[in-house]
C-alpha cells in the first residue's frame, strides 16, 4: 500500500493532496495572484493528512511538481518536499508541470496537446504531447508569434492549455487551434496517475542533487502593480 503526498507550487495555484494506491483521498488548493505558497503550503499538508486520517510516518513517498514555472513557487515546493523526504527517509518523485497540464485533457481529445505556461511578456514555457499524453517534443521557452507551432497546427487540431493560452489566442488565427480556458494551472488532481506510475517504477529523484526544472534561469513572478 502506497500513501503519497503531492505538492504542486509551480504556478499561482498552491495544490496539495494525498493518494492511496493511485486514488486521490484528500485535496487542498488555492489559486491566488499573490502567490501565498509560503503561508499556505504547510497548513495544506496538515489539512490533507487530517482529511485522509494519516500521519507523516504513514507516508510512502512525496511527489512534487518540478516545473517549469514560477521560480519562487518551485523553490518553496521542492524545498518542502526534499525536507520531508530527508526527515522521513522516504523517496521523492518529480512530475513536470507541463506533463500535469497535458494529463488534464489527454483522455478527452484526439488533438496534439500543447501546454503554455506564462513566462512573462510574450514568452511561454511549452512542450508538445500526443493525444495519449506522451511527450513528443521536449520543453522549451517560446516567444509567441502568429506562426508559433505551425508544424503541428498544419497537421492536426491542437489543444492549448495553461495560463499562457490567453495571450496566444489574441495573435493566432488558425482553424485547428482549440483553447481550453478552464485548464490554466497544474493541479494535484492530474498528478496522481503520473506520480503513482513513477513511484511504482521506482523512478526516484536523487535527494542530494535534485533541483527544480526552471528551464529559464532566474524566472520570477512579476511584481504586483
Amino acid at each position: 500500500m502506497s500513501n503519497l503526498l503531492y505538492l504542486e507550487t509551480s504556478s499561482k495555484n498552491c495544490s496539495v493532496g494525498i493518494s492511496r494506491n493511485g486514488k486521490l483521498l484528500a485535496l487542498e488548493e488555492l489559486s491566488e495572484a499573490s502567490f501565498s505558497h509560503a503561508e499556505k503550503l504547510h497548513p495544506f499538508i496538515n489539512g490533507v493528512l487530517e482529511k485522509a486520517a494519516l500521519s507523516m510516518t504513514d507516508l510512502s513517498g512525496v511527489v512534487v511538481g518540478k516545473g517549469p514555472g514560477s521560480y519562487t513557487g518551485l523553490r518553496i515546493g521542492v524545498a518542502a518536499a526534499k525536507g520531508l523526504c530527508f526527515a522521513l527517509q522516504i523517496p521523492l518523485v518529480g512530475v513536470g508541470s507541463l506533463e500535469t497540464l497535458a494529463e488534464a485533457v489527454c483522455s478527452q481529445t484526439s488533438a496534439f496537446i500543447i501546454p503554455l505556461i506564462d513566462a512573462r511578456r510574450m514568452e511561454v514555457f511549452t512542450a508538445v504531447f500526443d493525444t495519449r499524453g506522451k511527450q513528443i517534443e521536449s520543453p522549451w521557452a517560446e516567444v509567441l508569434e502568429s506562426n508559433s507551432f505551425s508544424p503541428y497546427l498544419d497537421k492536426n487540431k491542437c489543444l492549448f492549455v495553461g495560463d499562457g493560452q490567453e495571450k496566444f489566442q489574441k495573435i493566432l488565427n488558425h482553424p485547428n487551434a482549440v483553447f481550453k480556458a478552464e485548464i490554466l494551472q497544474p493541479s494535484v488532481q492530474q498528478m496522481v496517475r503520473l506520480g503513482t506510475q513513477k513511484f511504482e517504477a521506482k523512478a526516484f529523484e536523487d535527494l542530494a542533487y535534485f533541483e527544480p526544472f526552471y528551464l529559464k534561469e532566474f524566472y520570477t513572478t512579476p511584481p504586483k502593480s
